[in-house]
């Protein structure tokens, strides 16, 4: 347990500060990192989370609603965070951009804004509690390791968008740092409400459900968004191809 607080609070709050560090020019390595870190989401969920969510659970149709609740509140939340938590940084491209003032936001909008991640935070969180309720196959590391790659980069993203709200990186870190307890906050949470048994063991499986609906809307999202106008990009394709065979890999070994 005290592991996976510390990498899901320090992988962010780290990345976060990257920016005083990493030039604005150096977005492309980051966005094939953004590809890899999708592409792994998308194949652990794929090939680990469901599978086991279904195995020995009764409600099939309900875990399935879940899935497709979670992928359409990804959606919501994605309408108040521009896209964040999958690496969006055009808030901050659009100061050179004068047709499109519509995309500049008032420094109100950096709390919605860090709410909405928070919301999707504190739910990915909670997908690592309790291992042991979904059986000897159920992997929280493998799942950990999503997190944290897609963490990474929604951190850089979210310091860059608010450095440009807010007009200076000081003033962003505070947000930063809330952005970092809310998934460690959310694993403790859910963790004591499972000890506590308020939370069901079937409760639990259908907010894992939830989480995977969420996870496959932002993996297949930043895969799709990797490639505009659908042109074939041999590196990042290879890329994806790369991060989902380390979910097949792990899910095979482990």
């Amino acid at each position: 347990m005290t592991t996976k607080l510390l990498v899901l609070f320090f992988t962010p709050l780290l990345s976060g500060l990257l920016i005083y560090l990493i030039p604005a020019g150096k977005v492309k390595s980051f966005r094939l990192l953004l590809v890899f870190a999708g592409a792994y989401l998308f194949g652990i969920t794929v090939v680990h989370i469901l599978p086991e969510l279904y195995r020995g659970n009764g409600n099939v149709e309900l875990i399935g609603l879940f899935v497709l609740s979670g992928f359409f509140l990804q959606q919501v939340l994605e309408h108040f965070t521009s896209g964040v938590e999958h690496g969006h940084i055009h808030l901050h491209e659009s100061k050179h951009d004068h047709g499109h003032s519509h995309h500049h936001h008032q420094p109100v909008s950096a709390f919605v804004l860090l709410m909405a991640l928070c919301v999707h935070a504190f739910l990915e969180g909670a997908m690592l509690a309790q291992p042991a309720h979904m059986g000897f196959h159920y992997d929280a590391n493998a799942i950990l390791l999503g997190i944290a790659l897609h963490r990474a980069p929604a951190a850089f993203a979210l310091m860059t968008v608010l450095t440009f709200q807010l007009q200076a990186r000081n003033k962003a870190i505070p947000h930063l740092v809330v952005f970092s307890i809310a998934a460690p906050l959310g694993l403790l949470i859910s963790s004591y409400l499972v000890q506590a048994e308020l939370l069901t063991q079937s409760g639990l499986v259908l907010l894992y459900a939830l989480v995977s609906g969420n996870f496959l809307h932002i993996s297949t999202t930043i895969v799709f968004e990797s490639s505009p106008e659908h042109r074939f990009n041999a590196r990042k394709l290879t890329v994806a191809i790369l991060g989902a065979l380390l979910a097949v890999a792990i899910e095979y070994t482990l």
